[in-house]
């Protein structure tokens, strides 16, 4: 995730410098043809400023809304990541303080304190299980597009994203935090994470047998528990359910149009100030598309908020922090 305050130019260059190019070459390509149509002394093609920039505001709004959705997905992500963190806090310091020998006093001290071990240490490998499995990426993420976005969202996975990391994080993790005679059919299982929930709650029954917890504290720990499956839904509910493609890519198509129209509107009004008007003409529309682009590629990397990129939620550092 970017912390720094601001972005740095060579930053944004990386982001988006490349859209530049293409953005020239139309809009030089769009004012040769309109001065090769002059130099021809056809005067009839003229696109009026007036309608394109009523197209350009309603772009503007929608691209806006879409935005706005993306930053919903993305901060309600953050929310439940900041839950987690708190339910983790609860959980180790109510299993520490809970499974005592108040009601077992033959229970020996060590064992005790591995009762504890164990299930702190298993909580911390549903952590990374989770991560692991929100990264998996879906039909509508970058990762799975055509070859262009996918090798796009590749580089950037290795400049600012999960790349920067080994991809044997979790499994390094996880062997570390689990039994070893659960870890491989934790690691086999379709829903790791879910099952790590499931044997922390059977092994509060365990503890209960053994007269460590009594009913009430088994419900107040299994209630934590239940906290974790629903943060844990929460969060798949983010990862599998996209933002309505209607809204997610009808606002490219509609960038699309804006720019397309927009130097065939621009060379008109510059062409009237001097005889190199409509050569000014260029870099301003330049500028202007840029700016719609640069407005629909954050909404779009920000709508996948467990995706692995630079803006996505720092799972990993959560993960290290909660651990």
């Amino acid at each position: 995730m970017f912390v720094n305050k601001n972005f740095s130019f060579k930053g944004i260059m990386r982001f988006s410098g490349g859209h530049i190019v293409w953005l020239t070459l139309w809009m030089t390509a769009a004012v040769g043809f309109t001065e090769f149509l002059h130099y021809l002394k056809f005067y009839g093609f003229k696109v009026p400023w007036l309608p394109v920039s009523v197209i350009g505001t309603a772009v503007a709004f929608y691209v806006g809304f879409k935005n706005n959705s993306a930053y919903d997905r993305l901060w309600e992500a953050r929310k439940i990541w900041g839950a987690i963190v708190n339910s983790s806090r609860m959980w180790g310091a109510t299993i520490s303080a809970f499974a005592s020998n108040q009601f077992n006093k033959e229970i020996d001290p060590s064992e005790l304190k591995e009762h504890h071990r164990r299930f702190i240490y298993r909580h911390i490998a549903w952590l990374y299980a989770l991560r692991s499995q929100l990264l998996i990426p879906t039909s509508w993420e970058h990762l799975r597009q055509n070859r262009l976005v996918k090798r796009t969202a590749e580089s950037r996975l290795k400049t600012f994203g999960v790349g920067l990391f080994s991809d044997e994080t979790t499994k390094i993790e996880l062997k570390h935090y689990l039994p070893e005679d659960e870890l491989e059919g934790l690691i086999n299982a379709k829903n790791t994470a879910t099952q790590i929930i499931h044997q922390q709650s059977q092994d509060l029954n365990n503890l209960r047998r053994e007269n460590l917890i009594d009913d009430f504290r088994q419900m107040e720990l299994q209630n934590i528990l239940n906290d974790f499956y629903t943060h844990q839904g929460k969060c798949e509910r983010i990862k599998k359910f996209p933002l309505p493609r209607q809204y997610g890519s009808s606002s490219l198509i509609f960038v699309g149009v804006f720019i397309f129209l927009l130097p065939f509107a621009m060379v008109n009004v510059f062409h009237d100030l001097s005889a190199w008007g409509a050569w000014v003409s260029i870099p301003f529309s330049v500028l202007v598309g840029w700016v719609y682009i640069m407005m629909e590629l954050i909404g779009d990397y920000s709508e996948n908020p467990f995706e692995g990129l630079g803006n996505d939620i720092p799972m990993l550092a959560l993960c290290r922090t909660i651990e």
